[in-house]
Order: structure tokens, then sequence, then C-alpha cells
């Protein structure tokens, strides 16, 4: 029978001491099992650490057959690290998301393609899938990850549709989406702090923040907007002659771009108008 395919994100859980939790992970992880899980992700903001490898190792151990994710890392040798500890995927992104501080409160972090093209480089040796977590605004930036990557995560991407989590705030007439990043205050209160290497007891005034609490307009269904994303994937695929997925790295070039490049990438020098604009008028 069909059923859509479930994963799970754990933390690294500590003793007092600092030390890994070894047993109750295993556990925790088992009890999941047991209730279906596909795949498990110790999913922590620095995967390049001894306590994720050991996590990874241990779980790798305890279920020798369950696809297990891991990261973030965002170098060659994370990716080495965390596929020799037994991580089938990899994620790659260190501040890159729309609403992530990383790169201004702790200045660690790397240009999400330049990342994915460090990371690349031991995929093989490592025998893993790697996934872009993060820097994902437009279909053109999956079709760039996808050169690099096996797949994207999208967050603020997504974080608009009608059937996303978060209460609708109406601000002059138009609707937001509450959405917070998962290194913001109170993201980490309700139980995402290990993942940024804090204990909850540390909180207060221990720990500063790596992402923020947002808006984000209502952009319609789920459906229109993968719709749309699959369109100009399918326009990306066409321009680089490529058949299907598999042939974007083969096919891809990559240049520098400088300000002027950048700015002539995007509509530029024309005032927009858009659908609701003339619908009012």
């Amino acid at each position: 029978n069909f059923r859509l395919l479930c994963g799970a994100a754990v933390s690294v859980p500590r003793d007092d001491e600092g030390n890994i939790k070894r047993d109750s992970l295993i556990d925790h992880v088992g009890e999941m099992l047991d209730q279906g899980l596909n795949l498990v992700a110790v999913s922590t903001a620095h995967g390049h650490t001894k306590g994720v490898g050991d996590a990874v190792k241990a779980l790798r151990k305890a279920f020798p057959e369950l696809p297990i994710m891991a990261g973030n890392v965002t170098t060659a040798e994370g990716v080495e690290f965390l596929g020799n500890a037994g991580a089938n995927i990899i994620k790659i992104g260190q501040g890159p998301g729309s609403i992530c501080t990383t790169r201004i409160v702790a200045g660690v972090g790397t240009p999400q393609m330049t990342a994915l093209f460090a990371a690349s480089m031991s995929k093989s040796k490592a025998g893993v899938t790697l996934l872009a977590d993060g820097g994902i605004n437009k279909s053109g930036d999956i079709v760039k990850a996808l050169t690099l990557a096996d797949g994207v995560i999208c967050g603020g991407l997504l974080a608009g549709c009608r059937e996303a989590p978060g209460a609708i705030v109406e601000i002059e007439g138009k609707y937001y989406k509450q959405y917070r990043g998962m290194g913001s205050m109170e993201a980490m209160r309700d139980g995402s702090a290990a993942r940024y290497g804090h204990r909850q007891k540390d909180l207060r005034g221990k720990s500063a923040p790596e992402g923020i609490e947002a808006l984000k307009e209502v952009s319609g269904s789920l459906r229109e907007v993968l719709e749309n994303l699959a369109g100009g994937i399918r326009a990306g695929l066409g321009y680089l002659g490529s058949a299907d997925l598999s042939d974007l790295a083969k096919n891809a070039r990559y240049v520098r771009v400088t300000p002027a490049g950048q700015k002539e990438s995007a509509p530029h020098d024309v005032v927009e108008i858009k659908r609701s604009d003339l619908n009012r008028s």
C-alpha cells in the first residue's frame, strides 16, 4: 500500500557533563521506528563535530539499514567526516536561510554555491547524497543548486503557502504568515536549543539567537507555488540542454557575476506592474 515516507529530526542529547546520552538517543529512534519511521536526521547547525559524528556512528551501529541524514556542513572535509561516520544524506549550508543570522552573530558561514562546490568534491568518495539546505529564493536557485546537489530543502520559499504552519496576520489589507527560524529565541525556547549546542536551562542570558521571527506574505496554495517552481526548473533544464536532472551537473558551467551583471539579471530600470494593481484600476 502507498503511504508517504516519514522522517524525524533529532538533536544530540547530552547529560550535565556534556557527554552524549547514546542509550537515550537509540531508544528514542527505536520507538519512532516502531511507529513507521523511514529516515532519521541528526539535525544540528554545525555537523562537523565529534558529538554529531559519535551520534551518527551510534545510530548506524544500532540500525544498520536505517537511512541517516546529518548536517549541516559546508566543506569537503565535513562531508567526508559525516559519510565515514555512517550518514547516507548530508545537508549543506550554514547561514544562507532567509531568516538565519548565523553569519552575522557568529561570523561563520560560506556562500551557498561555494559550499556546494566544496562539498561536491567529496561526494563520490564519501558515497553520499547532498542536499542544499537554505538560500533557495527562486526556481533559478533550485536549478543552480541541483547542478551540484541531489536535492534542495525549501523553508522560506514555502512559508507563505496557505497550507504552511503559522498564524495568518492581516496588515493594511495584505495577509502574512508568521515565520521563524529554528535559531530564533522563541524556537529555541520551544525545543530547538540543542540544534545550536545549547541546553534549555542555558537560554537565559547565556546564548545568542541565530535566527529571527518574521512575516511572509501569503503566496497562494502549495500546488500553485510548486507548479510555478516546476515550470522554472523545466526552463532551466531546457537552457542547459538537459533531458533530466542527472544531466544538469554535466552541462553546467560557472562564471563570476559582477554587481553590474547581477543587476541586469533581474527586471531593472522600470516600474513593475502587478496584477493586483491592474485589478484595482
